[in-house]
């Protein structure tokens, strides 16, 4: 080799920095959109026993917790196949600490963001699930006569959800809750589209020795 160059700036240990990136995007992306479907699928279960008409509608939350896995895996694709392999015959690295980190940064920005959003997804879907289908099967959990106040919350037997002659389970009521659902499922959802448009932003910041261009 005429300079040092090649051992200075593309080290062989310049290629886990790099597949570390691929592994952070994809698991971590991964791990969010499995917490995500976890806790929004239990509540969605528990809430399908007693409504089951709204589990089609309730199901929104799993699918958005789903789409975030997919995030981490456009990332760990495009950042593994940006990895060249070492020469064939020279044997020399032409993968620079520059491209390797910035593909570090590109895997940790997609999967700590999916991550962070799907816990996000899974608390408010939780939550959310829970409320809409405690409306629509009329289970008041805040009673205020003074037998019910003596208990917990009051689940009635029939299915009408008429209480004190008012439609509880009224679709006016349960529509209001589910696009407030909706709107927070978005915005958290929003947070891994972030990560994956700065790390699709970063990914193409690359290095090659024996390359003047960057």
């Amino acid at each position: 080799m005429s300079d040092m160059e090649p051992p200075a700036l593309c080290p062989s240990w310049a290629l886990a920095v790099g597949y570390g990136g691929v592994a952070a995007a994809a698991c971590l992306s991964n791990w969010g959109s499995a917490w995500g479907t976890w806790k929004s699928g239990v509540s969605l279960v528990h809430t399908g026993i007693r409504h089951p008409a709204s589990v089609m509608k309730n199901v929104i939350p799993v699918v958005m917790a789903g789409v975030i896995g997919i995030y981490g895996l456009i990332v760990a694709v495009i950042l593994a196949e940006s990895i060249p392999k070492p020469g064939a015959d020279t044997r020399i690295n032409s993968y620079s600490i520059y491209t390797a980190f910035a593909h570090l940064c590109a895997g940790l920005c997609a999967g700590i963001s999916g991550l962070a959003a799907g816990g996000c997804i899974g608390i408010v879907g939780d939550a959310g699930v829970r409320a809409v289908g405690y409306r629509a099967s009329a289970i008041s959990l805040f009673p205020s006569s003074v037998p019910e106040a003596s208990g917990y919350s009051t689940i009635p037997d029939d299915d009408g959800g008429a209480i004190g002659g008012d439609d509880v389970s009224g679709s006016d009521d349960q529509n209001k809750l589910f696009v407030g659902m909706l709107i927070m499922l978005i915005f958290s959802e929003a947070l891994a589209l972030y990560g994956l448009i700065v790390a699709l932003i970063v990914s193409q910041h690359s290095y090659s020795c024996g390359s003047d261009e960057f």
